[in-house]
């Protein structure tokens, strides 16, 4: 079973290959649910590790519903991604009404190649999820980012389950949302075949007017994930 951490920082993303992550979704803010990360980030972290880099292409917190603006920011991301050597981009745009826009993902996805692609959480916002899977199937796809439209994928399991089985063969169901090694084994015995979790701590700051907790994805958290998925 693969697990793919969710690193919001360089440390996070070092700490998800030294703990032997099978690759990172690289971005900012968890607080927002995740934006595209900064160029120097990226930069450093393409440069100095080995890990598979996935991308978020997020030019904002809230809705997927973009504008034309944000709609071209989120292409020269893309295109940053490709010129960086990265491995894949975690995207998606909707419509008002909850659908999947398809022209706009369908152009990100032509963008984006040769990279991989999944369609990020957006999935779990779509008003009829059984329909929404056929057209990203479809759009040749590689996999989709759901929590199976629960606060938590552990709630959602049932959904990922029929997601899984209506998807086998043809795209890859990647549960994610509230995943840590005490539920892990509850996706495994599902018989989906990879995980996404932050695997994440608040971590205390230097002492300033301005401190707060900051969050780092785990090496322990990560191992404990991996020692409970990891293939017999």
């Amino acid at each position: 079973m693969l697990l793919e951490i969710c690193a919001n920082s360089y440390q996070s993303a070092k700490n998800a290959q030294e703990a032997g992550a099978d690759r990172i979704e690289l971005c900012q803010e968890l607080s927002v649910g995740g934006i595209t990360p900064s160029y120097g980030l990226l930069k450093q972290v393409v440069e100095n590790l080995d890990i598979s880099v996935f991308v978020l292409i997020r030019p904002r917190g809230g809705d997927f519903v973009f504008s034309d603006i944000e709609y071209k920011i989120m292409k020269s991301n893309i295109q940053l991604c490709k010129d960086f050597g990265c491995q894949g981009i975690v995207s998606g745009v909707l419509n008002a009404d909850k659908t999947i826009d398809f022209g706009r993902t369908k152009e990100l996805v032509q963008l984006s190649r040769p990279l991989k692609f999944t369609f990020h959480r957006a999935f779990d916002e779509v008003s009829n999820p059984k329909q929404a899977i056929e057209q990203l199937i479809d759009l040749g796809i590689e996999r989709i980012l759901t929590s199976g439209q629960e606060t938590s994928a552990e709630k959602g399991l049932d959904l990922l389950k029929s997601l899984n089985a209506i998807s086998k063969g043809r795209i890859t169901i990647l549960a994610g949302s509230g995943v840590n090694s005490e539920n892990a084994i509850k996706f495994k015995e599902a018989g989906l075949s990879e995980l996404h979790a932050s695997a994440s701590s608040k971590i205390e700051t230097h002492d300033s007017i301005f401190s707060m907790p900051v969050t780092v994805s785990g090496s322990n958290k990560i191992e404990a994930i991996k020692s409970v998925i990891k293939n017999e």
